[in-house]
């Protein structure tokens, strides 16, 4: 029979103590409580949190899945409601009430745009923690687009323009502007997106037969790795490199999918524990929020790497 070492190469660490920052993959023998104890990486599971005190879907959506931002909606609200990691309270406002926009930024600090009230919207409004500002609109009204970035750098891609197909059209926001840049390569609209900045992006899903992704890198668009299972009005959250995908409506059924994104490739992990489609979602790949859609449940994600007890002796 192989040994560990033979296996691997090394020994197995011999501590007195368990190390204060274990890493995926580390393996030692605890020499005080005669344990061998490995971290895994956990597949991540859905936690019921608080609902919205105004329930809708199709809203928009910022930051992250302690301080959340949930504003607009359908059927064509202003509510704008702040989660604080346990429930949602009312804030100031939207100017202008609308439904399937996009949002991007922190629940301090973020961006409305484009949607429906009730014709093709292009207002833009930042919100500075306390209330809504409307700003410069964007070249081409839409609704049911995708967003990611910030405040104050941020891409709108896709959507249902004033007349036509699904739009590929793609605009950056420098916090003061929209600019037209290159074109996604599939129009499409009801997609979700991710991204840190007006540079580093990744677009997913969408009312297409296929499950396309694509990759922004502050120039264009690249087609990477398609999600396993096509759907629409999903939500998304996390980067270009490390994204979560979940919800949607596969098949005309409201889902309850989960997809992880690698920079490469989609994993299927723990599904929702309630179907839903025209949601919500902030957060990062493994503390993420799920809000909005019908049913009205909020939902939060936790994924990251545990420390398990292989033997006793």
């Amino acid at each position: 029979m192989s040994t560990y070492k033979q296996i691997h190469g090394t020994d197995i660490e011999v501590l007195s103590s368990d190390p204060a920052n274990p890493v995926e993959g580390q393996v030692w023998y605890n020499s005080t409580s005669n344990t061998v104890k490995a971290v895994i990486n956990d597949p991540g599971s859905w936690a019921t949190g608080g609902s919205l005190n105004t329930p809708r879907s199709y809203l928009g959506n910022a930051g992250t899945q302690t301080a959340a931002l949930g504003f607009g909606g359908s059927p064509g609200v202003t509510n704008t409601e702040l989660y604080d990691g346990t429930s949602w309270t009312e804030v100031n406002d939207l100017n202008t009430a609308r439904e399937r926009l996009a949002g991007c930024g922190i629940s301090t600090a973020a961006l409305g745009f484009a949607g429906l009230s009730p014709i093709n919207n292009v207002e833009t409004e930042s919100w500075n923690g306390t209330s809504w500002t409307e700003v410069n609109d964007l070249n081409l009204s839409r609704y049911n687009l995708g967003g990611a970035g910030t405040q104050t750098s941020a891409l709108a891609f896709g959507g249902f323009p004033a007349s036509g197909p699904a739009s590929t059209t793609t605009e950056s926001w420098d916090g003061t502007n929209w600019t037209e840049v290159n074109d996604l390569n599939n129009g499409r609209a009801e997609l979700a997106g991710a991204g840190a900045d007006n540079t580093s992006a990744l677009a997913f899903g969408g009312d297409t037969p296929f499950g396309y992704t694509e990759s922004w890198n502050g120039t264009s668009w690249t087609e990477v790795n398609d999600l396993n299972t096509v759907r629409a009005r999903l939500a998304g959250a996390g980067t270009q490199t490390a994204a979560l995908a979940f919800g949607g409506d596969p098949a005309g059924v409201k889902g309850i999918l989960t997809e992880s994104w690698n920079g490469t490739s989609w994993t299927e992990l723990n599904d929702l524990n309630t179907g839903k489609a025209e949601l919500a979602g902030a957060g990062t790949q493994t503390s993420a929020i799920a809000f909005g859609g019908s049913p009205n449940v909020t939902e939060e994600w936790n994924q990251g790497p545990q420390t398990i007890t292989f033997s006793d002796s």
